[in-house]
């Protein structure tokens, strides 16, 4: 399976400690070394992203954007285990489309029974996985609810539970979702997530020996949540409901 790893933060701040744990995951100290990705939101709705089709814990080019990630408020990052879908950039998660103005970028960990998914009208997968065609039919579903109008964060949601829902039946179904603004997260089987505020404390990778003193880093009004897969440091990690979408917004659980 994949591992996903995201941040929501009140203001922009940066991923590069928890992304050098994560990283190693991706082929050092486990086995998910089909490739990697990472979404940046360096403005609200503007979205960079990059993926490559190697092992992120092999990579040159992640160790720089590990390095070199700059600030942002939402950030979703990927390393991939491949079940479905051949190893090649365009199935590297995560996946990006346009929605209502915004680059929504989307990646998932699980195994969906494609069979018993119909196929998406507007939105159309370039690659082979089920994680990309999963998202199209989300996004299929969201423009025949609401066209061409973005509705409100509780609408949204709740549209979003009921098509995740529906996707859901045919299969494992762990993944994030993100405009920018929001950031959506959907636990099937595994994710987990701690929140960051004020007294910050020191903490220590789980992955690599390597430890911050967060106080040094943030201000008293600094807060954002970090999600991922497994609990990547010795925080308390709180697991997300089973079932459930929740949504992040400025740094704490909104919904």
């Amino acid at each position: 399976m994949c591992q996903l790893l995201g941040m929501n933060s009140l203001k922009p701040a940066e991923l590069s400690f928890s992304l050098a744990g994560f990283l190693r995951r991706g082929g050092e100290t486990d086995d998910h070394a089909d490739g990697w990705g990472i979404a940046l939101y360096e403005e609200e709705h503007a979205c960079k992203l990059v993926v490559e089709e190697q092992a992120s814990a092999r990579s040159v080019l992640a160790r720089s954007i590990q390095q070199h990630t700059g600030r942002s408020c939402n950030i979703i990052a990927h390393i991939r285990k491949a079940t479905q879908g051949e190893i090649s950039i365009q199935n590297c998660h995560p996946f990006m489309r346009e929605l209502w103005g915004r680059e929504w970028s989307f990646a998932h960990n699980g195994n969906l029974d494609t069979g018993l998914l119909h196929r998406p009208t507007h939105f159309k997968p370039c690659g082979q996985t089920d994680s990309e065609l999963a998202f199209c039919l989300i996004f299929d579903a969201l423009i025949e609810r609401f066209g061409d109008e973005a509705p409100e964060v509780t609408e949204l949601h709740e549209a979003l539970q009921a098509i995740t829902h529906s996707i859901a039946v045919a299969g494992r179904f762990n993944y994030m979702l993100s405009d920018g603004n929001m950031l959506f997260a959907h636990r099937s089987t595994e994710l987990h997530y701690v929140e960051r505020a004020w007294p910050f404390g020191h903490v220590h990778l789980i992955d690599c020996p390597l430890g911050i003193d967060l106080a040094q880093l943030n201000k008293p009004d600094d807060r954002m949540i970090i999600i991922a897969t497994r609990p990547l440091t010795d925080e308390c990690w709180q697991p997300l409901p089973i079932g459930e979408v929740t949504a992040f917004v400025g740094g704490r659980r909104l919904i």
